[in-house]
């Protein structure tokens, strides 16, 4: 409990943080005319929002289960970090609307501004991934926010890089170009983590896990004679939960035994803490669930 207070508190310094780069980067794209630097202020607002729902979901998911919500609420972090990836879309399609809007145009920028502007929010942003590095791989809400401040970091070199380039060429476009290319970085940056939310939504089997593997290793334990009904899934992207009918052969005398056998593969191969195993005799069982093909 203590480390999952140490990681919401950092979740909150990097609030404060990006609400000072967003509030900086907008009011110098509006002052400096800078495109690409006003884009980079509109996902450094989705950080902000992406933050705070990591942070409510992080405190969220960790509340107990109630006899309304056996499992708890810990799906809370799966449901923000999508809507913090849907969010990453939301925003390039914006910038890159206005992106086209101003192509034909001849926008003068402030490029010391924008070069100014562009190096507090690189600053920032590669202060705020180093505070949640070691948090990145914990869960899928929490990966969903560092990517926010990673890809941030990355289109603040863009912005400054930019500035200069515009400085030497006067090719005031490029501007523009690069607005869309962080934009679609953006875009892309959203797809893996909506893809794995969805998967979870959706009861898949867990990310490393193989159902044929899962099956086979099960049916080989001593004492099982075959299984069914084999379901495999995840709650949050931390805890796997699995459930199988298996039936057992006639040399088994102790059936705890034989479910020990079966959660200590599962929990020692796969890391599947979760299990609900129901042992059936030969004549119950009808059917037997083969891997698929």
């Amino acid at each position: 409990m203590a480390h999952d207070h140490g990681h919401t508190k950092k979740i909150g310094w990097t609030i404060v943080l990006n609400l000072i780069i967003t509030v900086s980067e907008y009011l110098g794209g509006i002052f400096s005319g800078s495109l690409a630097l006003l884009s980079d202020a509109g996902h450094n607002l989705s950080d902000v929002l992406s933050l705070i729902l990591g942070y409510l979901g992080e405190r969220i998911s960790h509340k107990k289960e109630t006899k309304e919500h056996t499992f708890g609420f810990k799906r809370t972090e799966v449901f923000t970090a999508l809507i913090n990836a849907l969010l990453l879309w939301g925003i390039s399609v914006a910038i890159i609307i206005e992106a086209i809007k101003r192509f034909g145009g001849n926008q003068e920028i402030s490029l010391g501004l924008m070069i100014g502007v562009g190096s507090i929010g690189l600053f920032g942003n590669v202060f705020s991934v180093m505070i949640l590095n070691k948090e990145k791989n914990k869960n899928v809400n929490m990966r969903s926010a560092y990517l926010h401040l990673f890809y941030d970091a990355i289109s603040a070199v863009g912005v400054i890089l930019t500035a200069i380039i515009i400085y030497y060429t006067k090719f005031y476009a490029l501007d523009i170009f690069v607005s869309i290319a962080i934009s679609l970085m953006i875009f892309w940056g959203g797809v893996g983590v909506i893809k794995e939310s969805l998967h979870i939504f959706m009861q898949g089997v867990p990310k490393g896990m193989l159902f044929d593997d899962v099956y086979q290793n099960i049916k080989e334990v001593r004492g099982v004679q075959s299984i069914h009904n084999l379901h495999v899934w995840s709650i949050n992207s931390e805890e796997s939960f699995l459930s199988c009918h298996v039936c057992i052969d006639g040399n088994v005398k102790r059936t705890d035994d034989l479910i020990k056998r079966i959660t200590k593969l599962l929990r020692e191969k796969y890391h599947v803490e979760h299990t609900a195993i129901q042992i059936e005799k030969d004549n119950i069982c009808k059917a037997e669930t083969e891997p698929a093909d």
